[in-house]
């Protein structure tokens, strides 16, 4: 192996690009190997920026999983900015991997992080950079095999045309056993890209879509989806990581030369939620909640500190206050980050579990403004979600908030919801003016760092699957204007509306996003449409066009409002329900009708609510 590696791109080319630091690999932490001992190399995508990807945390795992095997080379390619997209199409310049600046088609494997539903269109332009087929069934024996993980796979059909392998699970689980398969088809002589596939269903959460074929009745919904094999698996169970302790973490992670989006640490106290919004997958798919220990969480953090130099800690989770030991955690936090002036960070932090104790630790760290997410104005609609905090909740843990220093709170809320009503609506601003009182009520004026500002932000909700809302209509994108429109006037009409600050979201994306979200295999049509059509970096607004979409769905011959505007019937076949994520679809059915009736359900570690994860043996089901 040569002592330096030749650059895949020449200086002229990096000149004249944005950010050419994104291209050049050989940060700090990066791993190079002698590639005398590699049996296997493997390409690690996110398909956005840089700077994006860098922050992911599943992949950084991945990267240190991987590469702790003598036989295997992971390395890393992200989406290439829209300027070197247009220089490498026109010289025929191959998309590389950053760490041998070698072309991704001459990897093994491709896998690809599926994070949102806005970047699959960055996913064919990854596919075609490194000339690969966009379509699996046009790929050859020299193509890598194109792997999908990641929260999309929980309904991976509009994919399905696209990816030989869909990872359903948590990534720590199955990999090695697929590379043992892979490796042991090769010494045998017996490989084959459709045997490997073939073979690779076999193993727990590995979804091959070509194996499988789909019918649709005459309204359009899904008739059947079953194996074209006997010896093919009609389900597919996703795998988890039962004990926390025991799964590989990156205590050393490349360092970016480009200031990523998560420019700090990320330390990761638990995975899945005791909550139960009813809105929420990640709540309902990380499931069974599970810790690591505080010993292991000490550990890592210190580890990290030594290794990084980063000048900021933050808490990895989708409930931090829910953590058992995040008390004892944060005290240590507190004194080891004081000794090396770094800020801790406490994201996902329930309102009503926020300790003034806590805060004002922290604080004495480095103040910053405090995020909350009630997610609905009105009680009713938090009842409906089942979040699971009351006004009382929210007013008494701002009061907190000013007490402990801080004048700046964003709040988090969605539009849209089921049931949801005008009234509703203007309950957000109202709620955002009473918190807005409380800091004038509770702080004096000389204690006052200028006039608190409240931003509310909305979201329009998005029904997701494996959710009790996955059967929920959404509505047209003027309707949901109108919803933002109504917020925005409500608060003009507040008393304190000056301290108000209001931001809302893009209404033809979330719509889009719907219909990604919950489509069938025939969408995959319109993706790769859109895709020859110019459709490229969705996420981003300064690219999104959704005319591009809706002609793409016009040629296509599909209809966009029959995946969002109509509510589901809970006796149809939806899409993904070959998918065995561990949660019954009686539990969904159950919290889908408490919904209706606005009736709250407790939390897993308050009572067990049967809602199937315990055949997993782990978390808090067993607790």
């Amino acid at each position: 192996m040569e002592d330096t590696i030749k650059l895949a791109l020449p200086e002229e080319i990096l000149l004249a690009v944005d950010k050419p630091a994104r291209y050049t690999g050989n940060e700090m932490g990066c791993v190079i190997k002698d590639e005398s001992g590699i049996r296997i190399r493997f390409a690690l995508c996110f398909p956005d920026l840089y700077e994006i990807g860098m922050s992911h945390l599943g992949i950084q795992i991945l990267y240190e999983m991987f590469n702790r095997r003598d036989d295997v080379w992971a390395q890393r390619v992200y989406s290439p900015w829209t300027d070197l997209g247009d220089i490498l199409k026109e010289k025929d310049i191959p998309l590389f991997c950053l760490e041998s600046q070698r072309p991704v088609k001459e990897f093994d494997f491709l896998g690809i992080t599926l994070q949102y539903e806005m970047c699959y269109t960055n996913i064919l332009q990854v596919l075609e950079l490194s000339q690969i087929p966009l379509l699996a069934s046009e790929r050859g024996e020299a193509d890598p095999i194109v792997i999908g993980g990641g929260p999309c796979t929980y309904n991976p059909e509009p994919l399905a045309d696209f990816f030989d392998i869909f990872y359903i699970g948590e990534g720590e689980c199955s990999y090695d056993e697929l590379f043992e398969l892979y490796n042991s088809l090769k010494d045998e002589g017996n490989y084959s890209r459709a045997f490997f596939l073939h073979e690779a269903s076999h193993i727990e959460g590995i979804y091959v879509p070509c194996l499988y074929e789909v019918s649709y009745n005459p309204d359009g919904t899904v008739c059947d989806f079953a194996p074209r094999y006997e010896d093919v698996p009609g389900t597919v169970r996703r795998v988890i990581v039962k004990e926390l302790d025991e799964a590989v973490y990156p205590t050393s992670p490349v360092i970016p030369y480009v200031q990523a989006t998560q420019d700090r640490i990320v330390l990761e106290i638990m995975r899945g939620c005791i909550r139960g919004c009813r809105f929420c997958q990640a709540g309902m798919v990380y499931r069974p909640n599970r810790e690591r220990s505080l010993e292991t969480l000490k550990g890592y953090a210190k580890q990290m500190m030594d290794n990084t130099g980063y000048d900021e800690i933050s808490l990895s989770s989708l409930s931090s206050s829910d953590y058992s030991r995040l008390p004892e955690l944060v005290n240590f936090l507190i004194e080891e980050c004081s000794a090396r002036n770094v800020n801790i960070s406490l994201p996902s932090l329930r309102i009503d579990a926020f300790s003034l104790d806590v805060m004002k630790k922290v604080q004495d760290v480095k103040k910053t403004s405090l995020t909350f997410a009630p997610e609905a104005g009105s009680q009713r609609m938090r009842d409906v979600i089942n979040k699971g905090i009351t006004k009382e909740d929210i007013l008494a843990g701002s009061e907190m908030a000013f007490k402990g220093g801080w004048s700046k709170v964003k709040l988090y809320f969605m539009l849209g919801l089921p049931g949801e009503t005008d009234e509703d609506m203007k309950a957000i601003p109202e709620l955002s003016n009473e918190i807005a009182a409380l800091y004038y009520d509770t702080v004096p004026k000389e204690q006052r760092n200028g006039r608190c500002q409240i931003t509310m932000s909305t979201s329009f909700f998005i029904p997701k699957p494996f959710t009790p809302f996955q059967w929920a209509r959404m509505y047209p994108a003027n309707e949901y204007k109108r919803r933002a429109a109504l917020v925005n006037e409500t608060m003009k009409e507040q008393l304190n509306r000056k301290s108000l600050k209001y931001q809302w979201h893009q209404t033809d994306v979330s719509v889009l996003e719907g219909v990604l979200a919950r489509g069938d295999r025939r969408v995959g049509a319109v993706i790769l449409k859109a895709y020859e059509k110019g459709a490229i970096f969705d996420a981003w607004s300064e690219c999104f066009d959704n005319d591009i979409w809706m002609a793409a769905f016009k040629e296509c011959g599909i209809d966009p409002d029959f995946y969002t505007m109509r509510e589901r019937d809970v006796e149809e076949k939806l899409p993904w329900d070959f998918i065995d994520v561990g949660i019954t679809k009686a539990f969904l059915v159950r919290e889908w009708e408490r919904s209706k009736q606005g009736i709250v359900t407790e939390n897993c570690r308050a009572k067990c609510q049967g809602c199937g994860c315990a055949v997993y043996g782990g978390g808090v089901c067993h607790a």
